[in-house]
């Protein structure tokens, strides 16, 4: 079994994202929290998507959770053909 690539538009889906990898490891909310250096109020607020999270909390609980934070090209979303403007 490979390894997994989710791609990420939205809060709400590195919350499902990091909740998926959490119960993957067998993990409580707060034995992750405990595990990962933060809250159990910040992880579930995390999970449930919220928009305003603290990003280097987040980074603890990326890392903590056995994950990574990739970023790469991207077609803009100005761009139709993808080329130069």
């Amino acid at each position: 079994m490979g390894a997994q690539t989710t791609e990420v538009r939205s809060a709400k889906d590195l919350g499902a994202a990091l909740r998926a990898a959490r119960k993957a490891l067998g993990l409580p909310q707060a034995q992750a929290a405990l595990l990962c250096g933060v809250g159990i109020r910040f992880l579930s607020d995390l999970e449930n998507g919220k928009e305003t999270a603290r990003l280097g909390e987040t980074l603890k609980v990326i890392a903590g959770l056995g994950q990574a934070l990739a970023i790469g090209p991207k077609k803009p979303f100005w761009k139709r053909d993808g080329g130069d403007a």
